[in-house]
């Protein structure tokens, strides 16, 4: 989809009227790069004295501007932020889909192209490195040197695009970042390299400068894929928001209209295997709802006159018509995308200690280069070349190479040895997040179970109540219908049922009736047992029974028994009942249960449990686990989670067992271990080569150099990842 134009296209036309005068705009912003960016955006228009709320998510790119006024003066601040240097235009799920992949296609792009031109340059260094000009001869020297130049200078100007735009960005607005002492130091080194070449002089370090964005951009790649993943749960569930409903006119007549537009008070007819588009209360008919994005229950609920159902539910059984009470922004649906764009928006504020470091490393760089410049051309007596060249080589060595792959090289390597255990790594600071646990929250259905509901005791019933439930049950989707349906593996009766809304199938046989469904409309009274149950009514014969079970993975209990040995705290988050929850968490030794919550509910726990110190791991299944994910400390999945679900989690595992838990954090654990001492080796490497560059005794070549080896020792201590034994779990 093509990118909006905002210069050729008013904004107005997207704007929401609210409260007391009140305009809201949704706006994808381009051109952010980190949290500095967002609070320059925010701050700029905070500053309006008309604007009450500028809200930015890193991840989404979503910002909420929020303002008294006229509609027309939504085209003002969207050129306010364009001012700024960004590019803003109306928020569309596909639109921000179509700018993430075009901007992580052209990280790619340029990757390869350093890389490319990295390769190439060595081929002419290496002879020039080792040979003197006695031994290769001045005009070959000369003619590598001018074929260095046309290699490096289109790829340093193109590579690079990334960093300058970012560094521009920061000067222009009289900030500092780690991109500027980048910028200036390949800008400089090419500078000078281009200055040499043309005086034919010893010092052209066109290599130096490729390599370096080359290993950099590695990183800033790898940071854009992990955004990507972060963005695509809340993606999905605006997707949720879009599409479109029929109202009932006060006449009896019907319109088709989008969702954005449904408003208070209208009707809706909502027909059979459609989303109910916002919130609301039945108004008429007897229905089954997939409550699913709400509560994560497996089973539909039955809903009549008066039942409140929500945004996103669908409407399974028969046609119903809602009164809208909630929509829009003001919807459940709304509220857990708010929840999940500022629990991401939190964890994106959470800096590195690289950018912690940059605070004052960037400008201390620059003040240090400054002074090398001046000391020597003022007070050592040398030419302002040689002055200039001790200033750059300060630059090129005190490049952040190695702080800026002390993490991105431990991630690719944990990610490596995490997929071929089945563990798929979705986000850059998952694993630190994860090493930190003090915490573990688990779902129950899909995440302790497999979701999957099985008959009990099918040795109990004949063949012949057997075949008669399963010729019932083939006519629906109903989970426990399908569960009973699977179980008979021979010929079904030619019944022909009909459908009693929220209570289950009848058909007549034999010329008596027969009934699949619920206790009370079956004639028989519900248990208070804990497994779930369907019921099969024949005229003149008691009532049958057929109770299920959803079967917990099979190495639950000794997953629970390791994180409780290791110190890890623990609870059970189900949206299911109490009785249900409480029979899975006995099985599994979990003391700490809470049951029948909502969404909101579980990051209301999750909250709770942060506010005290706590570290949380959430570990869940279905979309009502969507906030929860992402709104916990670090999340896992497993990969039969719904989509939606993967996206917010930060780990996503395969297979039935819940030892990939154990296997990731793990992994997470010794991974920070690495990243420590890489951050440990980037500074020592920096406390040795910064005085003996400012002294004079590095050239830009050793600089290079070393610059160069300190990446190399970097990783090569990350390798000792893939040396890591298993754990006695994961053996």
């Amino acid at each position: 989809m093509a990118m909006l134009d905002t210069a050729a296209i008013s904004t107005s036309r997207f704007v929401q009227d609210g409260d007391d005068g009140e305009r809201s705009l949704n706006l994808l912003v381009e051109g952010m790069h980190c949290p500095s960016c967002v609070a320059v955006i925010e701050g700029g228009l905070k500053k309006q004295p008309d604007v009450t709320s500028a809200r930015l998510n890193l991840s989404t790119k979503r910002l909420k501007l929020t303002w008294k006024g006229t509609k027309e003066r939504s085209d003002a601040l969207v050129q306010i932020i364009n001012h700024m240097g960004y590019r803003a235009v109306p928020f569309d799920p596909e639109t921000s889909e179509s700018f993430e992949k075009r901007e992580e296609k052209f990280l790619l792009r340029c990757l390869a192209v350093a890389g490319f031109a990295s390769g190439n340059l060595m081929l002419f260094s290496i002879p020039m490195w080792s040979a003197d000009g006695m031994e290769m001869g001045e005009g070959t020297r000369a003619l590598f040197r001018w074929i260095q130049a046309l290699i490096a200078i289109p790829a340093l100007a193109y590579s690079g695009m990334p960093f300058y735009r970012s560094a521009w960005n920061a000067v222009r607005e009289w900030r500092t970042n780690m991109d500027v002492p980048i910028s200036v130091a390949v800008i400089l080194a090419t500078a000078m390299s281009i200055f040499e070449t043309l005086r034919d002089g010893p010092h052209a370090y066109f290599d130096s400068g490729v390599m370096l964005l080359f290993f950099l951009l590695i990183g800033r790649y790898l940071d854009a894929r992990a955004r990507g993943r972060a963005r695509g749960a809340a993606h999905d569930l605006l997707q949720m928001m879009t599409g479109f409903a029929t109202v009932l006119q006060s006449d009896g007549t019907k319109q088709t209209i989008p969702l954005s537009e449904i408003q208070e008070g209208m009707t809706l007819q909502v027909a059979a295997g459609e989303k109910i588009g916002a919130d609301g209360n039945v108004l008429q008919g007897i229905s089954e709802i997939d409550t699913s994005l709400i509560t994560g229950e497996t089973l539909p609920r039955p809903v009549q006159e008066g039942a409140q159902v929500f945004a996103g539910m669908i409407n399974v059984s028969a046609p119903i018509l809602v009164q809208v009470t909630k929509a829009g922004e003001r919807s459940l649906l709304a509220e857990i995308v708010r929840l999940m764009e500022t629990a991401e928006q939190s964890q994106a504020r959470y800096v590195t200690l690289a950018d912690k470091i940059s605070e004052w490393y960037t400008p201390a760089v620059h003040v240090l280069a400054a002074g090398t410049f001046l000391g020597w051309w003022l007070w050592g007596g040398v030419a302002w070349q040689v002055a200039l060249l001790y200033a750059a080589t300060v630059l090129i060595i005190t490049c952040p190479c190695a702080l800026g792959l002390a993490v991105p090289v431990v991630q690719v390597l944990a990610s490596g040895r995490l997929m071929r255990s089945g563990i798929l790594l979705k986000s850059g600071s998952a694993l630190e997040r994860l090493s930190a646990i003090t915490y573990a929250a688990f779902d129950k259905t899909g995440t302790l179970t497999l979701g999957k509901p099985e008959l009990l005791e099918r040795g109990q019933y004949s063949a012949k109540q057997l075949q008669l439930a399963a010729s019932l049950a083939s006519h629906s989707r109903h989970p426990l219908s399908r569960a009973v349906a699977q179980v008979y593996n021979g010929p079904l009766l030619p019944l022909v049922p009909k459908e009693s809304p929220g209570n289950g199938l009848e058909a007549i046989w034999q010329g008596r009736t027969v009934k699949l469904g619920k206790a009370s409309w079956c004639g028989a009274s519900a248990s208070s047992g804990e497994a779930l149950e369907l019921w099969l009514a024949v005229s003149d014969e008691p009532p049958l029974r057929f109770a299920f079970a959803d079967a917990l993975r099979s190495d639950a209990a000794s997953v629970i028994a390791s994180l409780k040995q290791a110190g890890i705290g623990l609870t059970l988050l189900s949206g299911d009942r109490e009785g249900v929850a409480q029979a899975v968490a006995k099985q599994v030794n979990i003391a700490e249960v809470h049951a029948g919550l909502s969404p909101l509910d579980k990051c209301r726990i999750l909250d709770e449990l942060k506010k005290k110190g706590e570290k949380v791991l959430m570990i869940g299944d279905g979309l009502n686990d969507a906030p929860s994910l992402a709104s916990a400390s670090v999340s896992i999945s497993p990969s039969s989670a719904m989509d939606i679900t993967q996206n917010a989690a930060d780990i996503v595992f395969q297979g039935e067992k819940l030892e990939p838990v154990l296997t990731a954090w793990d992994i997470a654990r010794f991974s920070q271990t690495l990243v420590k001492e890489n951050f440990l080796l980037a500074m020592l490497y920096n406390v040795i080569a910064i005085p003996l560059a400012v002294a004079g005794y590095v050239t830009p070549l050793i600089a290079a150099i070393a610059m160069s080896g300190s990446s190399l020792l970097v990783i090569a201590n990350a390798m000792r990842l893939n040396l890591r034994k298993a754990t006695p779990w994961t053996r």
